[in-house]
């Protein structure tokens, strides 16, 4: 009995006093080591989680029902975006019930300069983090620029995990690339993409933001070539080309493909190549490497960014099923809608011979060339002469005077080159307005800048464009920054400044009227016609055929142009001119109040354009013959475009 309780009680001890040595082994193995020097603050710049400096952050909204109808009832998660509504384009009259989005910067406008670089930093900071998730920056790469209206440029630096920088990680820069802060955090690069952020802005002005990611999708999507020649990924009938800009469900996408290089900063010239070839679409893929993307907000961009990833996506998958993504879908439920439906866009390319009886629907995007500041385009393709049949300029050609005795011309890109303002009127006015502002008196003078101060004031009235306020915001600030200056000074300072802008207003208009007709006068400047131009109105006044001027310009420098042409005095062989006054071009009823005026029946016109949306216009007024002229140099056609007769010169017009 002895013996038994003996080894009980040794038992017993020996199990207590083990459960009490595991006890306090565990409590030390858990408890936190000390160190002897404190860990360096989160607000140090350049130290985060990988750092091992990172400490619990307090949740700002309990985690709870009514924590999260409070986060998620008002307070968006975006850095500095006050609506969250972005638009792809020139957005739509839902915008006012929506709100606006930050594009152009708007978001920061009451931010001290201070508050505004701290916002932004933090801002791509946020966005790069978000990229990190999505699979766009691994490692250290991608990046990301936001400029603002003033020419700042902030951009993320090269070499850091995009999921861990801070605002003082970045750079800010000013528009010609040199650096005005450097970040906070000692010895961090500029990122090597910096170069090729200068390139989008310069060749998209109204760019805001670009991202640069390497997500697999957008690699895989450069190698559906397999030959790795293909210059262009071409995608249609897919519902995310609404997301990417300039394009619907069955619009043709062209996103253009350059080769990679060594080093980014080498791709520049074949992006700068790119972004002029392929002026609607807002991306270029670097084989085997990314995709650069823009737009003209932040939210904007992102929102671009991630329909392409989609897209690319999805074309890599049908890819591997064999079928051909540039193709147009061989069935499908819009194969039995009503017949203009179904064949309103049966080719971005070629249309056939049945579609011209259709209808062109209203909401139809289409090429517009505006009057002045308008420079050549690459349009290539439109000037090859037609060898099928079954395109549309084939068919109808109208000749004077047997199908029309009154022909009505558009001016640029039809009579005259359409850069014939921005490289030669422009110019004349920007290099010699000092001189002219000093040869005039101080009245005249200061009737100038009375009307011009008008338009600035009417650049900034409700309903104005984006980017007319904006051009107003500028001009308005140089008025306050010339201060009491003499008036010349801030004549010359506005005209030149709106004239940047291609800002079209009243008061500048009168102004540069006056000096092209004193350029005229002189000799120094001589009006620009294409040289079958004077052939064609030859024939017309031998033929009893009325020819009659009709564009965005003024009369004025409509009669200054031609009265002072390359080809001498032209205005004796016209019957009429006519500007914005009876009407916008884009609009049916202007032709018919220049009909009235003319006293003809509408259907009694030819009417010759290089602007889709005015020969949509022109036919929409029951204008008898409607016709689009190709020059080099003209905005590229649409499908719409090629569904009317086209001419390559004047003299096709011109027939018994």
């Amino acid at each position: 009995a002895t013996k038994t309780a003996t080894k009980t009680a040794t038992k017993t001890a020996t199990k207590t006093a083990t459960k009490r040595a595991l006890k306090t082994t565990t409590k030390t193995a858990t408890k936190p080591r000390t160190k002897s020097s404190a860990k360096p603050s989160l607000s140090t710049p350049g130290f985060g989680w990988a750092n091992g400096a990172i400490s619990p952050h307090p949740t700002m909204y309990p985690y709870s029902r009514n924590g999260s109808i409070e986060r998620y009832g008002s307070m968006r998660r975006w850095i500095g975006a006050d609506s969250g509504w972005s638009r792809i384009g020139d957005g739509d009259p839902l915008d006012a019930v929506h709100g606006s989005s930050s594009k152009k910067g708007d978001d920061f406008k009451n931010m001290s300069k201070e508050e505004e670089a701290q916002t932004i930093k933090a801002l791509i900071a946020q966005l790069c983090e978000s990229f990190y998730h999505c699979g766009w920056a691994q490692g250290t790469g991608g990046g990301l620029s936001i400029r603002t209206d003033a020419g700042r440029v902030f951009v993320a630096p090269s070499g850091l995990q995009k999921e861990d920088m801070t605002a003082d990680d970045m750079f800010e820069l000013d528009m010609e690339g040199a650096v005005v802060v450097p970040p906070k955090t000692p010895n961090l690069k500029l990122s090597a993409c910096t170069p090729l952020w200068y390139v989008v802005f310069k060749e998209r002005p109204n760019v805001r933001c670009v991202i640069h990611g390497h997500a697999m999708s957008a690699v895989l999507a450069t190698l559906i070539d397999k030959t790795e020649k293909s210059t262009v990924l071409k995608l249609t009938h897919l519902e995310m080309l609404k997301g990417v800009g300039n394009h619907s469900y069955d619009d043709m996408l062209e996103v253009p493909i350059i080769d990679n290089r060594p080093s980014e900063d080498q791709l520049a010239p074949q992006m700068e190549e790119a972004i002029k070839k392929y002026p609607k679409c807002n991306a270029v893929l670097v084989r085997r490497h990314g995709i650069y993307v823009w737009g003209d907000s932040w939210e904007q961009a992102k929102c671009q960014a991630e329909s392409f990833e989609h897209l690319f996506q999805v074309a890599v998958q049908i890819a591997q099923l064999g079928v051909d993504i540039s193709a147009l879908p061989t069935g499908g439920t819009f194969k039995v809608e009503t017949e203009e439906n179904s064949r309103k866009k049966r080719s971005a390319e070629v249309l056939t011979e049945e579609d011209s009886a259709l209808p062109v629907e209203k909401k139809a995007k289409m090429a517009v060339a505006g009057f002045n500041a308008a420079s050549n385009l690459n349009n290539e393709d439109d000037l090859v002469l037609i060898k099928s049949s079954t395109e549309t300029s084939a068919r109808t050609i109208p000749l004077l005077p047997k199908d029309s005795k009154v022909l009505l011309l558009d001016i640029e890109g039809c009579t005259t080159s359409i850069s014939f303002v921005k490289d030669v009127l422009f110019p004349f006015v920007s290099r010699d307005i000092e001189s002219y502002v000093s040869s005039v008196s101080d009245e005249v003078v200061a009737d100038y800048l009375s009307k011009l101060k008008n338009d600035v004031h009417a650049l900034m009235a409700e309903g104005q464009s984006e980017t007319r306020r904006q051009a107003g915001v500028k001009c308005e600030a140089i008025l306050k920054e010339l201060g009491e200056k003499k008036d010349g000074d801030r004549v010359v300072s506005l005209v030149r400044a709106m004239m940047g802008g291609d800002v079209k207003a009243t008061g500048l208009k009168a102004l540069q009227g006056t000096m092209w007709k004193s350029g005229y006068a002189s000799g120094e400047l001589k009006g620009h016609v294409y040289p079958d131009f004077k052939f064609l109105l030859d024939w017309c006044s031998s033929k009893g055929v009325k020819v009659a001027i009709y564009s965005s310009g003024s009369i004025g420098a409509q009669k200054l142009l031609f009265g002072n042409s390359i080809e001498g005095d032209l205005t004796k062989y016209f019957s009429g001119h006519f500007d914005t006054t009876s009407g916008p071009k884009v609009e049916s009823g202007s032709y018919k109040n220049i009909a009235e005026s003319m006293g003809v029946d509408v259907s009694e016109i030819t009417f010759v354009s290089d602007a889709e949306a005015e020969l949509v216009a022109a036919e929409e007024a029951g204008i008898g013959n409607v016709v689009m002229s190709v020059r080099s140099g003209n905005v590229k056609m649409t499908y719409i475009g090629k569904r009317f007769p086209r001419v390559y010169s004047l003299m096709q017009l011109c027939g018994v």
